[in-house]
């Protein structure tokens, strides 16, 4: 029997933690030794995520350069590998304010080579993050789960960052199209496009002229161009992790 269109819309919201509470349940709570299968999991979590960063930094600046685009500097902290790194790609500096960022990139122009700058690294989700998330609803290795917690999980912990920066390239793109009607000008919107929006916030609040906004009413209609932004981020990252859901549904048998 096919889902009618409201459980459909609820599975979409709802799916990420319904799989994540079923993996618990059978990788954790349902384990001969829970104890034992949380700590695994812990491990096997903080290894993937060692191992993660720097690829998901590298693929940022794939996506960069896939597109067309140039890159100038990919920061990576040492804890993650970033001196080794440095030694062997030359775009690539140990150090900076996180764990790791593409601080130095050139689009020339082209949301589309933004945006597949934000969203490369995601595909690692897609294709082996959700899959290996939805198979741990039944019972196996809990170091298993941590790597499928880093990978099926981040678009979610990263709503404030790519996630935000993919809504904000899509919501000024739209107001731009309005800019005869909308008072806000290319510099404005430039600096709304960001990969951390609590900074942002906390610029829009306290320094608004450094977002070259000229009055009370361009400060409303920013804001809510990043409150639209970081709405429409979390509608991709549900997109993305439906996306991943469907490509790990296998085909059912004509019997099944």
């Amino acid at each position: 029997m096919r889902a009618t269109r409201p459980r459909l819309f609820r599975r979409f919201w709802i799916a990420p933690i319904a799989d994540v509470s079923a993996a618990l349940e059978a990788r954790i709570v349902q384990a001969a030794q829970p104890f034992r299968a949380c700590l695994l999991t812990v491990l096997g979590l903080l290894a993937s995520w060692w191992i993660y960063v720097p690829i998901h930094e590298l693929l940022h600046a794939l996506g960069c350069w896939a597109t067309g685009g140039t890159v100038t500097e990919l920061q990576i902290a040492p804890e993650y590998g970033g001196a080794l790194l440095a030694r062997v790609l030359p775009f690539v500096s140990a150090g900076g304010e996180y764990a790791g960022r593409l601080s130095g990139f050139d689009t020339h122009g082209s949301d589309l080579t933004y945006l597949a700058t934000d969203a490369l690294p995601f595909v690692l989700t897609l294709l082996v993050g959700v899959p290996l998330l939805r198979a741990c609803r039944r019972p196996g290795r809990p170091g298993v789960l941590g790597a499928a917690l880093v990978l099926g999980l981040a678009p979610f912990y990263s709503l404030t960052g790519d996630y935000y920066e993919m809504g904000s390239i899509l919501v000024t793109r739209a107001v731009t199209a309005l800019d005869a009607t909308v008072p806000l000008g290319p510099p404005t919107l430039a600096a709304l496009r960001s990969d951390d929006v609590l900074r942002l916030v906390v610029e829009l609040w306290q320094r608004p002229a450094a977002l070259h906004l000229g009055g009370t009413a361009q400060w409303w209609l920013a804001a809510l161009v990043v409150l639209g932004a970081q709405l429409l981020a979390v509608v991709l990252a549900c997109a993305t992790y439906a996306t991943g859901a469907c490509l790990a549904r296998r085909p059912r048998s004509p019997d099944g």
